[in-house]
C-alpha cells in the first residue's frame, strides 16, 4: 500500500525541516492577528477563514486553529495513517494539545499497539489521551439489542459505540481536528479546511483535506511516524474488527468498511 514517487511528492507536499520551522513561526504571527480580530464569527465567516488557507500547508492551518481555540481544541485520532500524521504535526506546533479516540471495544489489536507506540514516541501524558467508550459494554449491548448488532443494524451499532460517545466528548471543546481528505470518498469530496460542524455544534478542522493518500505516506516515511501495521495488509481505512476488511486494487479506499452494506460512513462525518 506504500506509494511510490517519493521525491516528487516530497517536493510537492512537504518542506525541509528548517523551512518548516520558518513557516510555523510565520503562521503563528499571522494567526495571532487573526485571532485577536475574529471574535465570534458565523459559519460562513468560519468557512471563509478556512478558504484563506487553501494555498497553505496543513501545518499553517493547524497553527492558526490551535492558537485560536486552545485549550478548547482536540484531535480526533483513530490511529490510522492520516491521524498519526496529524499527531506528529500537532506535536511539533503545540505538544500540549490533547487527542481522543473512540474505543468501541471492537478495535484491532494493531490499533491498540499503534496507540501505545504513539504515546511512547511523543511522550503523551495520560491526561492528553482521552479514551471514549460507549455507555454500554458489548455484553450489555447484546442483551439489549441482540447479538452481533453490526450484522443486522450497523447504523444503530455505530450510533451506540461511536456517535453517542463522540457527542459526549465534543461537548467539552470548541473545535476538533480530523483526518478527513477529499479524495477518500464521494461523501468527503467537499470537505472544507475549516467549517462549522452543524451536527456537533463546534468548529471542525480538516487540515489534510487537500492531500492525497500518497501525500500522507510521503510524510509518514519522511518523518518516520509510527503507523498501524494493518496498512501494510491492504487496510487503508481501519475501524472495528467486525466491519473492516482489506481493500482490493482499484477499489475506493473506504470500500473495506461495512462490506455487505451500502453504508460508507459511521455517522461521525456528515457530507459537506
Amino acid at each position: 500500500m506504500f506509494p511510490c514517487s517519493r521525491n516528487a511528492h516530497i517536493r510537492k507536499v512537504l518542506v525541509g525541516r528548517a523551512q518548516l520551522e520558518i513557516i510555523l513561526l510565520a503562521a503563528r504571527g499571522v494567526s495571532e492577528g487573526r485571532k485577536k480580530s475574529m471574535g465570534n464569527i458565523s459559519s460562513e465567516e468560519l468557512q471563509a477563514w478556512g478558504e484563506s488557507f487553501e494555498a497553505q500547508q496543513p501545518q499553517e492551518v493547524l497553527t492558526a486553529v490551535i492558537e485560536r481555540y486552545e485549550p478548547k481544541i482536540v484531535l480526533a485520532c483513530s490511529f490510522g495513517a492520516e491521524d498519526v500524521v496529524l499527531v506528529d504535526m500537532v506535536h511539533r506546533i503545540d505538544p500540549s494539545v490533547p487527542l481522543f479516540y473512540l474505543d468501541t471495544d471492537f478495535l484491532f489489536s494493531e490499533t491498540y499497539a499503534t496507540r501505545d507506540r504513539v504515546i511512547e514516541r511523543y511522550g503523551l501524558q495520560p491526561g492528553q489521551v482521552i479514551q471514549v467508550k460507549s455507555l454500554l459494554t458489548p455484553q450489555q449491548q447484546a442483551a439489549q439489542y441482540g447479538e452481533a448488532l453490526w450484522t443486522r443494524q450497523p447504523d444503530q451499532c455505530c450510533e451506540l459505540r461511536k456517535v453517542e460517545p463522540l457527542t459526549r466528548v465534543l461537548k467539552e471543546f470548541d473545535a476538533w481536528i480530523t483526518g478527513i481528505r477529499r479524495d477518500q470518498s464521494l461523501t468527503r469530496a467537499n470537505a472544507k479546511l475549516i467549517e462549522w460542524d452543524q451536527k456537533f455544534q463546534l468548529a471542525k478542522v480538516n487540515p489534510l483535506a487537500k492531500w492525497t493518500w500518497e501525500d500522507v505516506w510521503t510524510y509518514i516515511r519522511l518523518h518516520e511516524v509510527p503507523y498501524n501495521a494493518l496498512h501494510d495488509r491492504n487496510y487503508p481505512s481501519i475501524g472495528c474488527t467486525h466491519c473492516t476488511s482489506p481493500v482490493m486494487p482499484g477499489e475506493d479506499s473506504r470500500a473495506g468498511r461495512w462490506k455487505n452494506f451500502t453504508k460508507t460512513e459511521c455517522g461521525l462525518h456528515k457530507a459537506s
